[in-house]
């Protein structure tokens, strides 16, 4: 006689009825399942990571702790989840990546059939196997493109950021559809735009992604726009506030919100050790903002100063940044408040390459060149009035960017097999005029 069966977690309110009749069935023989029941989330959560191979979980929708972080840890498990609807709660888990639903009141046979669909049967001797290439993934889809600006404190990059955001707007290539998003610990964004009442921000946005997929018009209502061409979301309220993010349900915010604008213009700070570069997981976690932005970006601003200091703090970024796992083309030197002299610019432009050379090798050539911004006499006047950063500051940094979008998408190879939507350079496909033909 065979050994297998299904083994699956179950969580829910004590005083379910299901839960009740899935153990009663599970004790009797009823069906081949051995339940082990959970009390709360973290045993849950705690039973997913002992390396045991499990066959899926029955939850109950109607529990609060039931978000997408929790179903995505269970799903890179191995372990099915399955929810079990609740007549008094409407919440849709199926988007968060549950596999299937059941009725609040179910026969055994429909749990048996479920099960056999989405999950498998566990003999005595099976150890739990992930294969992240067997998972159904979404078909690719248009996504807009991802700016991240960092920098050493006292560089200006906030600054730099608002101002980068202000030329995108712009720009006609960006629709009006930029968003100005601050990722740093210590947000400044609030300040530089006015945003003097107590509005949403990056925390809300995340957690309203925990339970569910906010729609385009809760997405801009957690944005802050108040006179300005671009959307802002604004940063955390308190540096330890960080601890209330969640990274799947931050890359699902990201993911979304990168759907509906064109560009998304992110202001981090310049951390990203990760728990395997200093064995922290805790340290990982603080930093999932500026990581998150960093390996989604396009594009990373790096900004810095002309003297001693900041050009050691930018030469150093730099060479952290391409451990990471940046490309050196995709990064974008800036040097805020630089000399007006083009000859100082030119030496600190080969000053910066000579070293940051053997900190990373050859790929140190394959910088762009440093964008140099001059001193702006009356930006704090700009800043306190309103007004936005000015042209002089906005219009270098969101040409530079284009440029390095552009640089991007003509290297991109196009597969003619593919059905996904490739990027096409504007005007690299020529004009149709009225009275002619295409050209290009």
């Amino acid at each position: 006689m065979s050994s297998d069966r299904f083994v699956v977690l179950g969580l829910a309110h004590v005083r379910a009825d299901w839960f009740r009749e899935v153990s009663r069935w599970s004790t009797a023989g009823v069906v081949p399942v051995e339940f082990v029941k959970c009390v709360s989330v973290d045993e849950l959560r705690a039973r997913v990571a002992t390396g045991r191979a499990f066959s899926a979980a029955l939850v109950d929708a109607a529990l609060p702790g039931i978000d997408r972080d929790l179903i995505d840890v269970a799903r890179r498990a191995g372990c099915a989840v399955i929810a079990v609807a609740d007549p008094h709660t409407q919440r849709d888990l199926l988007a968060l990546g549950a596999v299937a639903t059941l009725p609040a009141f179910f026969d055994s046979a429909l749990l048996v059939s479920v099960l056999s669909e989405h999950s498998a049967m566990i003999g005595s001797a099976t150890a739990r196997t992930t294969s992240p290439d067997s998972e159904r993934s979404a078909p690719p889809s248009w996504r807009g493109t991802v700016i991240a600006v960092t920098g050493g404190g006292g560089t200006g990059t906030s600054t730099v950021a608002m101002a980068l955001a202000h030329g995108l707007a712009a720009d006609v290539r960006a629709r009006g559809r930029v968003l100005l998003a601050d990722f740093a610990l210590d947000a400044d964004q609030a300040m530089l735009h006015d945003a003097r009442d107590v509005v949403p921000g990056v925390q809300e946005l995340v957690e309203a992604f925990r339970h569910g997929t906010p729609g385009a018009d809760e997405i801009a209502n957690l944005t802050f726009g108040d006179g300005h061409p671009y959307r802002v979301l604004l940063g955390l309220r308190r540096h330890q506030d960080w601890t209330a993010l969640r990274p799947r349900a931050l890359q699902a915010a990201l993911d979304e919100v990168r759907r509906h604008h064109t560009h998304i213009v992110c202001d981090i700070d310049p951390d990203l050790e990760g728990e395997a570069e200093c064995g922290s997981f805790d340290v990982e976690e603080r930093n999932l903002l500026a990581r998150s932005a960093v390996d989604a970006a396009s594009v990373v601003v790096v900004t810095g100063t002309a003297g001693v200091q900041g050009t050691h703090r930018l030469v150093r970024l730099l060479a952290r940044l391409v451990e990471h796992g940046v490309a050196a083309e995709r990064i974008l030197p800036v040097v805020n408040r630089a000399p007006r002299s083009p000859r100082a610019r030119a030496e600190l432009a080969r000053t910066i390459i000579d070293l940051v050379a053997p900190l990373i090798g050859p790929s140190a050539t394959s910088f762009s060149s440093p964008l140099f911004l001059a001193e702006q006499r009356r930006l704090d006047h700009s800043v306190r009035d309103g007004v936005g950063a000015p042209t002089a500051m906005a219009s270098p940094l969101a040409a530079a960017a284009f440029a390095m979008l552009e640089r991007r998408a003509e290297s991109t190879i196009v597969d003619l097999t593919s059905d996904a939507p490739t990027l096409v350079v504007p005007g690299s496909l020529g004009s149709w005029a009225a009275g002619q033909g295409a050209t290009g």
